[in-house]
C-alpha cells in the first residue's frame, strides 16, 4: 500500500515521502496514529496545501522536545522489584513501570515514548531510549534493585549487587577487622 508520511517515521522515511508498506502496517499503525494518509490524488493535493503547516508544526515541537531533552539529559529512575539471590527478577520491568517512574520523577513520559532494546530481567542498571519526538530521543538508566539501600550501592558501582557478594564483602570487613584487632593486641604484648 502506498502512503504519504505526515511525520518522520524511524526506519521508514522522513514527512512528505510516498512510501510502499505493508497494508496491515498501514491500516493498524500509521493511519490511525495519524502518521500517514492513504496515497490518492486528493490527499496528495490535501497534503501539499497542509505541508507549510505540517511543517511548521513539527519545528515547533521538535524545538519544544529538545528543550524537554536538555532537562532530562543524565535522567536516571530507580525500580524495586523483588528478585532470587542470583539478581534474576521475578517478572520483568516493562515500559509502563519505566514510564510511570519517570512520571513520578517529574516528567511527562507515555509508555510508547520508552524503547527497550532487550528485555529487564535482571537487578542492575539498564540503559533506555526516550523518544520524545521523532526526530528527538535520549537515554535513560533505569536501576533495578531490591531496595533503596541497594540502588544507592548499584548506582555508586555501577552494576548490579547480589546477596552473595554483599555476604562476601561484609565476611572480608569481618576478617579486616578481626586481623586488625590482632595485630592491635600483638602490639601491646611486644
Amino acid at each position: 500500500m502506498e502512503i504519504i508520511l505526515l511525520e518522520r517515521v524511524e526506519k521508514l522515511g522522513q514527512m512528505g515521502q510516498l512510501v510502499n508498506v505493508r497494508p496491515g502496517y498501514a491500516r493498524n499503525f500509521l493511519l490511525p496514529q495519524k502518521k500517514a494518509l492513504r496515497a490518492t490524488k486528493a490527499n496528495l493535493a490535501l497534503f501539499e496545501s497542509r505541508k507549510a503547516a505540517l511543517q511548521a508544526l513539527n519545528l515547533e515541537k521538535r524545538t519544544e522536545a529538545e528543550y524537554v531533552a536538555k532537562k532530562m539529559d543524565g535522567v536516571s529512575v530507580v525500580i524495586i522489584r523483588q528478585a532470587g539471590e542470583t539478581g534474576i527478577l521475578y517478572g520483568s520491568v516493562s515500559a509502563r513501570d519505566i514510564s510511570e517512574s519517570l512520571t513520578a520523577a517529574g516528567y511527562t513520559v507515555e509508555r510508547q515514548q520508552v524503547a527497550i532494546d532487550q528485555p529487564i530481567k535482571t537487578l542492575g542498571l539498564a540503559k533506555v531510549r526516550v523518544i520524545l519526538h521523532p526526530e528527538v530521543s535520549i537515554s535513560a538508566t533505569v536501576n533495578v534493585a531490591r531496595s533503596a539501600e541497594e540502588a544507592a550501592l548499584q548506582a555508586q558501582r555501577g552494576g548490579m549487587v547480589t546477596g552473595a557478594q554483599l555476604a562476601a564483602e561484609e565476611d572480608a570487613e569481618a576478617a579486616a577487622a578481626a586481623a586488625a584487632e590482632k595485630a592491635e593486641e600483638d602490639a601491646e604484648t611486644a
